[in-house]
């Protein structure tokens, strides 16, 4: 017989599994868009455009915010209950990841929400490149990107390794999640390439400007 604790973090790595799948959909959506930024502003933009029907309408959007609730929620009990346990580095790469991104969901959430019904700002391209591209602001902002698309794909990585090690065909598990990983390294870069490469030519609308304080 389970003891009530044990049932209690069973249910909880439960939602935090079902949560991060919905999450990482989303996710996934996202970052195609921002690499979509390598072809240019404009083709950004009407990316994200036609990605919003889907995502950002009631529905959608309130089953996506509820994950993140359940996401961070969980994440961060689950870290606080297994970071002394982990050894493998994988095990730790698990862990902090988590930790990372839920600390990043909590700003960046909370930003974009800010952002769009306190601000009324469009909430695009303009929005995050502003403070990526304006030093001292790009002190902040680009660790605080880079460190979240690098933590989603050690994320992804080390529970794919943990999940190859579950099922008989045991293909490297640990090759192919520092295989996931080294993706992720190197989006990363592509990803801050689009961000960046534009942005000597393209105008920051004023209303962007409340962003960096003018």
């Amino acid at each position: 017989m389970k003891e009530p604790y044990q049932e209690t973090s069973v249910a909880i790595k439960k939602l935090h599994y079902l949560s991060g799948i919905i999450i990482t959909i989303f996710v996934g959506l996202y970052l195609f868009n921002h690499l979509w930024s390598i072809l240019g502003v404009n083709q950004h933009i009407a990316l994200m455009d036609t990605l919003r029907l889907f995502y950002r309408n009631l529905l959608v959007e309130t089953i996506l915010l509820f994950a993140v609730f359940i996401q961070i929620l969980s994440g961060l009990k689950l870290f606080k209950a297994n970071r002394n346990t982990s050894t493998a580095p994988f095990e730790k790469l698990h862990h902090w990841t988590g930790f990372y991104l839920a600390i990043f969901f909590i700003i960046h959430v909370g930003a974009v929400l800010g952002g769009r019904h306190f601000l009324h700002l469009d909430t695009n391209f303009y929005f995050g490149v502003a403070g990526l591209n304006s030093f001292p602001f790009s002190l902040f902002f680009i660790p605080y990107y880079g460190l979240a698309i690098i933590s989603f794909f050690g994320h992804l990585a080390s529970i794919h390794g943990k999940k190859m090690k579950r099922t008989i065909f045991r293909l490297n598990p640990q090759n192919q999640a520092t295989a996931i990983l080294a993706i992720g390294l190197i989006l990363t870069i592509i990803i801050f390439y689009g961000l960046t490469n534009h942005f000597r030519g393209v105008t920051i609308p004023k209303e962007y400007n409340v962003l960096l304080g003018k």
